[in-house]
């Protein structure tokens, strides 16, 4: 499988990356990369950019060294009712909207109270992706996250980070290997994500390409093989943010 797409990437500006947008758009471009993501953590994270550098960003360049960059956040879970720490204003604005748990943003609850928290976001209308769900340091019903995915088309990312620098690298690989045998049940949307916080990272996916292929994963439920369809997967969730009201969506997460 050739990966045409990162849009999980960090910058300076995160407080704990280190690398500039254009050294990690070179870097893309070494891989070979066409799309990138710069999707620097939501005010809630410590170290985090203020909310003008969201509303600044329009004055990246559309391309750099061949490689689209599509501006966004790694917006942050804060409750039980998976409210973002982003207003709406930057929500409507901005063009890739991650969505996460971590620790220090959200202590987090009971296994129900967290899938709840982490299906809440997923249901709401502005997230386009659902980011390093097999991190262990929240249970979660893995099972009912990929069978939401697959309802709402909303993508689980496989973040290769999650599974090769963190500190539980073995209690992560374990929960995503679990979620990623949900995901395949389920024909769940998928993102391959390098969750790069150095620029030698960006585009960097052998350890998740490695679990999707070792769990059964189809290489037609990877969005990151063809920017086109990334591009359109968006641009769809654009326009059915016009109609849909979360509510609509809630009766239908239950899993027979």
């Amino acid at each position: 499988m050739e990966m045409l797409v990162d849009l999980h990437t960090h910058t300076l500006a995160s407080g704990h990356a280190y690398s500039t947008v254009t050294e990690n758009a070179l870097a893309a471009s070494r891989r070979g990369l066409r799309l990138m993501g710069m999707t620097d953590h939501g005010p809630s994270m410590p170290g985090a950019p203020h909310l003008f550098h969201f509303e600044n960003l329009t004055i990246i360049p559309d391309q750099l060294f061949g490689v689209k960059i599509m501006p966004g956040v790694e917006a942050n879970i804060i409750n039980p009712e998976g409210e973002l720490d982003m207003p709406l204003k930057y929500l409507e604005t901005l063009s890739l909207i991650l969505v996460g748990l971590h620790p220090i943003c959200y202590p987090g609850g009971t296994c129900e109270e967290n899938t709840q928290a982490y299906i809440k976001a997923m249901i709401n209308p502005y997230t386009d992706i659902m980011v390093h769900p097999g991190r262990p340091d929240f249970e979660m019903d893995l099972e009912k996250i990929a069978y939401a995915s697959a309802l709402l088309n909303v993508p689980l990312e496989v973040n290769n980070s999650s599974l090769s620098t963190i500190h539980e690298k073995d209690a992560a690989r374990k929960n995503c290997k679990s979620i990623a045998r949900y995901m395949a049940k389920y024909r769940s949307p998928v993102i391959l994500g390098s969750d790069a916080h150095y620029c030698d990272r960006v585009g960097e996916f052998s350890e998740a390409i490695e679990l999707v292929q070792e769990t059964g994963i189809s290489g037609q439920d990877i969005l990151n093989t063809s920017p086109e369809r990334v591009l359109d997967y968006l641009a769809a969730r654009r326009i059915r943010r016009k109609d849909i009201k979360p509510s609509m969506l809630m009766h239908r997460l239950s899993i027979a």
